[in-house]
């Protein structure tokens, strides 16, 4: 529902007026988290046309478009220059056509087509960057067909952030295509506070690295988790918390560590964009990126962002709740060794003398009907994600 402001004058007789006032995005995009793949967390700056269609086929005859992925995204590298009058120059080598036809390649795949840049003078790679150009870039997305804008925050200097964003936010805008605009500032100004203004979906913390949690320059998943906990309230249709891309695939954990990783984004409702070797994956790597039952909790419609209900040590309930009034359930165990875990109904908003279905979403099946709350043994670094329902 639109705010409304109103407007009170006292002129002569007083008449109150109240007018409309729209958030300043509100372009229909990304009703749910959008999910697609982009080529950073595998690839880096090794990116080209090739690879690109390459993801784009790999998408639809894994299946993984079947389950809801539609963006291919080019993360950073496909710009090397600017021409004489500013315009981007795109990398010749390794793309030789060009970006529009390689975005008309990604539709003829029933995709859609994402780039990336940044609001600084110069991408994290060091290619050119945003800055000073947004309206300019802005019409030549528009041009190519590009329909999602991945926006860094490298080599910002002084630059405000509400309004650098705010900027392309406007170019976007007066572009004329539908783009979904992601922000990438790594939550460094609170962005959940201002964005939902702003972009479709934003940064809420630095890079995550693939690992379950490691000691690098980056942040593990599980870092990223816990930095979520307080923000759930400002996602929701159109605006959503982004925890990063995915690292389910890319061969730093085990398949039960990147159930629990994609299990948790997917409580999140977190965008779930793909970073992995889409061409080579494992049956198993597969099987977790297409649950269907799972990626319907992240992208169930009531658009709610999941919340920890209960931590006890090593062992945590995490809760969503859903339109259909179910909750969908993470039972997620830190430590070394299997663990037995709970959740009781008045962790996620029940009475306690309810009976409710409770069914497994990774073993695809009703595990019976339970009162008050329900138990079960989660393996070391792994998850019992459930779906409960009255």
């Amino acid at each position: 529902m639109k705010k409304i402001l109103c407007l009170a004058f006292s002129l002569f007789l007083g008449i109150l007026f109240c007018i409309p006032r729209a958030r300043a995005l509100e372009n229909g995009l990304a009703l749910t988290p959008p999910m697609g793949w982009n080529s950073w967390n595998r690839f880096a700056c090794n990116v080209s046309e090739d690879l690109v269609k390459s993801a784009a086929d790999a998408l639809v005859t894994s299946g993984m478009k079947d389950a809801g992925y539609e963006y291919v995204v080019i993360d950073d590298c496909w710009q090397v220059s600017r021409d004489a009058a500013g315009n981007i120059v795109v990398d010749p080598k390794n793309f030789p056509n060009g970006i529009k036809p390689l975005a008309d390649y990604v539709h003829s795949k029933g995709l859609k087509f994402g780039i990336y840049s940044d609001a600084g003078t110069k991408t994290c790679a060091g290619r050119p960057g945003g800055r000073g150009h947004e309206y300019q870039d802005a019409l030549q997305y528009a041009a190519w067909g590009v329909d999602y804008l991945k926006y860094d925050w490298c080599n910002t200097g002084t630059q405000n952030a509400p309004a650098s964003y705010a900027t392309m936010r406007d170019a976007l805008k007066a572009a004329g295509r539908p783009i979904v605009f992601s922000l990438c500032e790594w939550g460094s100004n609170k962005p959940w506070l201002w964005a939902r203004d702003v972009g479709n979906l934003w940064r809420t913390t630095g890079d995550i690295s693939d690992c379950w949690d490691c000691k690098k320059d980056q942040l593990s998943w599980t870092q990223i988790l816990d930095l979520q906990v307080g923000i759930e309230s400002y996602a929701g249709p159109g605006h959503w918390n982004d925890p990063d891309m995915l690292e389910v695939g890319n061969g730093g954990m085990t398949a039960a560590e990147y159930r629990s990783h994609f299990s948790l984004w997917c409580m999140l409702a977190a965008p779930l964009m793909a970073g992995n070797d889409l061409a080579h994956m494992t049956p198993e790597i597969l099987e977790i990126l297409t649950n269907k039952e799972v990626i319907a909790v992240d992208q169930d419609p009531l658009g709610l962002e999941g919340r920890r209900v209960r931590k006890t040590g090593d062992s945590e309930v995490w809760a969503k709740q859903m339109k259909d009034g179910s909750r969908a359930v993470v039972l997620l165990n830190r430590g070394a060794s299997d663990a037995e875990i709970s959740v009781s109904w008045e962790d996620l908003g029940y009475p306690a003398h309810l009976s409710a279905t409770v069914r497994g979403l990774w073993a695809h099946k009703d595990l019976g009907k339970f009162t008050s709350s329900f138990s079960t043994k989660v393996p070391s670094h792994g998850v019992a994600m459930l779906r409960v329902t009255p």
